[in-house]
């Protein structure tokens, strides 16, 4: 699929993007130099009338975006979030993508749900509703199950939105082969990389026995987090195409004049966002990934409910202290100490100089601090950290795409709320608190206590490796005939290991 034919889905897409007339306003938005605008337009102009029309009651990139599928929606959703890239109009007309695209036909979710529940809709739902969210890959219904009278939100995946998300993804994989083939300096970023990335994010998201286990694991690791809620998933009444959770009645986050008119905190709002996705992702490792406002409400008593859980973050325990520790270094403006960092986890190139990357990254970090938000051009500071990036040869690291592109989010999504947000000033306490708990003392007594525990477990087996060692290195040796002997000798050595751990415990 991913042959050159997918030529025929790159022009139909710059030509719709010219024909709807989303060109033009995607590069004023963005403020692209006048020789990319002029190339654009040379480029698009011939093939214009290949595009597709789109909608016309939509906006010009709303129409381009929603006629090309599903995978174009996804990207839309994010700049949504981010007025302060792509100016606040532009931002505004985008929110339709969260959850208010057109939905299918009632009738088709019904077999759908009796498809993979192998009842009728009578039989499960007292009540059925007409769609009331309708987004890329899904659209939800309210119901009430016949069971216990339970009000439930029910989750239907779009007819045939696979196949469509395949024809986009085969065609962002054809683009970013052919990127890193005419262009040699952008293989530092990993193009095709990040599709696959992209590609395995999708694939999880079109299972909803995937979102309901990740909304069930995410619902158990905050359920003591004040001020945040979690739906709880209906698992009888859930398969690959259908899932029902816990209705939730509460303001959508979009709608800030309705949140401001129902008297909550909404600067309050806005710093909690913040640091509940940071707490998730540095506590737990386990974060969500998706956090527009069309995934969030605020709930009569001023909680943050989260919906919406097929796309969730993983980040392995190294990665979140990497990641801890470059956000402290930038809050304490210890730019070093940042640098530092990002060379020990190889996220530099070693023949690089750190002092050098030390002072490109204040560049980066000084103009933010001291400066309110509605003064900081993030389109500009972006562009600035991207060059960055490319003088010192840093790689695209695939495990950070999401906690990145979440961060972004996150922090658009606060500032719709709070358009003085500091995401640095927010983010302080959440960071300081993980670096106490993680990277202490207690952090060093639990890492030491886990690798006991490990040589605990490997202990009989240590002659046989060190053994295999030696004889790798070109030392030949006898094999001692007595296995009771080794088992001894490992239990012996495991317990030298204990012991000295435990001498270091009343040191430390």
């Amino acid at each position: 699929m991913r042959g050159p034919h997918n030529i025929w889905r790159l022009i139909r897409t710059g030509a719709t993007f010219e024909r709807t007339g989303a060109m033009k306003q995607a590069l004023e938005a963005m403020d692209a130099p006048p020789t990319i605008r002029l190339a654009a337009r040379i480029l698009g102009w011939p093939f214009k009338w290949l595009g597709l029309k789109g909608n016309p009651d939509y906006p010009p990139l709303v129409r381009a975006i929603t006629a090309l599928g599903p995978a174009y929606i996804k990207f839309g959703q994010l700049m949504s979030t981010r007025p302060d890239v792509v100016g606040p109009q532009l931002a505004q007309e985008l929110k339709v993508l969260q959850d208010s695209l057109p939905p299918f036909p009632t009738s088709e979710a019904r077999a759908i749900i009796e498809r993979e529940l192998g009842r009728p809709v009578s039989e499960i739902y007292s009540e059925f509703s007409e769609p009331v969210a309708a987004a890329s890959i899904a659209q939800v219904h309210k119901a009430r199950l016949c069971s216990d009278g339970r009000q439930v939100a029910v989750k239907v995946l779009r007819p045939d939105v696979e196949k469509a998300f395949r024809k986009d993804i085969d065609a962002f994989y054809f683009s970013a082969r052919m990127i890193e083939l005419l262009s040699p300096a952008t293989r530092r970023l990993h193009p095709t990389a990040v599709i696959e990335h992209f590609d395995s994010v999708v694939r999880g998201e079109l299972d909803l026995r995937m979102e309901a286990s990740a909304a069930d694991e995410f619902a158990a690791n905050t359920a003591d987090d004040t001020g945040f809620a979690v739906p709880r998933i209906i698992w009888n009444k859930s398969d690959k195409s259908v899932m029902t959770m816990e209705w939730v009645d509460g303001i959508p986050f979009g709608d800030v004049e309705a949140i401001r008119a129902a008297g909550h905190d909404l600067k309050g709002l806005a710093a909690c966002i913040v640091q509940m996705f940071l707490r998730h992702a540095l506590r737990d490792g386990f974060f969500h990934a998706d956090m527009h406002q069309g995934n969030l409400k605020v709930a009569a008593n001023g909680d943050l409910v989260a919906l919406d859980f097929g796309i969730m973050g993983r980040l392995d325990e190294y990665t979140r202290r990497v990641y801890a520790e470059i956000l402290i270094g930038f809050i304490r403006k210890d730019y070093r100490r940042v640098a530092e960092v990002h060379f020990e986890a190889g996220y530099v190139p070693a023949d690089q100089d750190v002092e050098a990357f030390a002072q490109a990254l204040r560049a980066v970090g000084e103009p933010i601090f001291g400066e309110s938000a509605t003064q900081i051009s993030m389109a500009r500071l972006l562009a600035h950290l991207f060059e960055v990036t490319e003088r010192f040869g840093m790689e695209t690291r695939t495990e950070l795409i999401l906690l990145q592109r979440t961060m972004v989010v996150v922090e658009g999504v606060g500032r719709t709320l709070d358009p003085e947000l500091n995401i640095w000033d927010v983010a302080k306490p959440v960071v300081e608190q993980y670096i106490t708990d993680n990277l202490g003392p207690r952090a060093m007594l639990r890492d030491l206590k886990r690798t006991a525990m490990v040589l605990s477990r490997f202990g009989p087996q240590l002659p046989n490796l060190v053994e295999t060692a030696l004889r790798r290195a070109g030392a030949p040796l006898e094999k001692p005939q007595n296995n009771g002997w080794e088992q001894a000798i490992g239990w012996f050595l495991t317990g030298g290991v204990v012991v000295s751990l435990i001498f270091t415990f009343i040191l430390i």
